[in-house]
């Protein structure tokens, strides 16, 4: 195959992961930004944002002259054979998508295209947003172009991993000739493709999202029944995991979902059934469940205690999931924002995320330098994110360092029967309750 030029708007998760690895797989690749300070370290080789094995991946292809960055997009898309859309959709507040960056890329492609090229939303964008693109370039150009969808299902923590080892590739074009191009990019990953339509390609990324969305809280809700009926929720999804009809991922009790993805699409995808007069009571559901599911554990803790007021509470693990800095609808901020209006002090740690919490978690909230040092002195833990790091504390730790011999894990880190043998209180998520032996006196 013939290496392409490649053009990638945007260097957040999506945009800065997928030019990276185009680049790793051959093709020559100009990352664009507006920010300059933000180009100038990821030229030198350092990436802004927390994800395993990408600046390393960075490094290697700058060095090899086939990544670099840029603020220009006229350079970027001189003799670019794609431009890569990667920009951010962020939620507005009813719930739609903002397409207002998507808008401000079709206004400097259609201000700087010279020759043909293939225009590639991997954004996540409303149903009809690539038709809409088209039509935006085609008011402000004459030069031949065309528009495909191609949608990304990275996992923030392994984007890296599943940019090279992915289920499948989905490219929706209307175009053959553009679907193959994109498709001849695409050929070195070794991964299969599924092609389709536009519209139909950006409908299998909100519907994939919704659906794990919707695992996800069926089974929060079965781990909350679980704890009414006296059964174990960790049994009852390895039970329901090894029905090949059902699998085991995305199973996994807890606190909620969070992240730049599952609150934004399930929210979207709901307004563009309501854009189109259907009513999609199953993902209001979900989204109620995940509302409630995410303030659980200071409910467990007003449940044990009666108030909260007073009370230390050691909070380990900010970001939304492990091996990301990535606060964007963290339980951790929700959880925060409740414990500081009950009355509590909260004292937080993350190996990770603690700048980009301090800017999103209440201003009362104090910060330790360690998981260890966050449970020193607290009257009791909350375990937020299952980072290994706090997942080694030991249940000794614990009883060591808390006034009172409490934890609230909310993502059933630590074995039951091991959490009571040490002494102490620990409720988990859809689990019996530990409750330590009361010590004679």
């Amino acid at each position: 195959m013939s290496f392409k030029n490649i053009a990638v708007v945007g260097t957040g998760y999506v945009g800065l992961v997928t030019g990276v690895a185009l680049s790793d797989i051959g093709h020559s690749v100009t990352c664009v930004d507006i920010d300059e300070q933000k180009v100038e370290l990821m030229q030198s080789g350092v990436s802004p944002i927390y994800e395993p094995g990408l600046s390393e991946l960075m490094t290697k292809n700058i060095k090899a002259g086939r990544l670099s960055f840029t603020t220009k997009h006229q350079q970027a898309f001189a003799g670019a054979d794609a431009i890569y859309i990667a920009v951010g959709t962020p939620q507005k507040e009813d719930g739609t998508a903002d397409l207002r960056f998507i808008e401000a890329v079709a206004d400097h492609i259609a201000e700087h295209l010279t020759h043909y090229a293939v225009v590639v939303t991997k954004s996540t964008v409303p149903v009809g947003t690539n038709d809409y693109i088209k039509s935006y370039i085609d008011k402000h150009t004459d030069v031949p172009f065309a528009v495909v969808s191609n949608p990304e299902f990275l996992r923030e923590g392994s984007a890296v991993h599943d940019t090279f080892h992915g289920d499948r590739i989905v490219i929706g074009a209307d175009s053959v000739v553009a679907g193959d191009l994109i498709e001849e990019i695409n050929k070195p990953f070794g991964i299969p493709v599924f092609r389709t339509d536009i519209r139909s390609a950006e409908m299998i990324k909100y519907a994939s999202n919704a659906f794990l969305a919707t695992k996800i809280s069926f089974v929060n809700e079965i781990a909350n029944l679980c704890e009414k009926l006296n059964a174990n929720v960790d049994d009852v999804a390895r039970g329901m995991g090894q029905d090949k009809r059902i699998g085991n991922k995305f199973l996994n009790a807890g606190i909620g979902y969070g992240g730049s993805c599952f609150p934004k699409d399930t929210s979207a995808l709901v307004q563009i059934a309501g854009n189109v007069e259907h009513e999609f009571t199953l993902l209001k559901a979900v989204i109620e469940v995940n509302y409630k599911q995410q303030r659980l554990l200071v409910e467990k803790a007003r449940e044990h205690f009666g108030s909260l007021r007073g009370k230390t509470i050691a909070m380990l693990g900010l970001a939304f999931k492990p091996n990301t800095d990535d606060m964007r609808e963290a339980a951790s901020i929700i959880l925060a924002q409740e414990l500081i209006l009950a009355g509590a002090r909260v004292v937080a740690y993350d190996p990770i995320a603690m700048e980009n919490a301090r800017n999103v978690l209440p201003a009362a909230v104090d910060y330790a330098d360690s998981a260890f040092a966050a449970i020193q002195g607290a009257d009791t833990a909350f375990v937020v994110t299952e980072w290994d790091e706090i997942c080694a504390l030991t249940p000794g730790d614990f009883k060591a360092n808390l006034k009172e011999p409490v934890v609230f894990d909310g993502r059933n880190c630590f074995n039951i029967e091991t959490m009571k043998e040490a002494g102490l209180n620990y409720y988990s998520v859809g689990r019996p309750i530990a409750k330590a032996e009361r010590e004679l006196v």
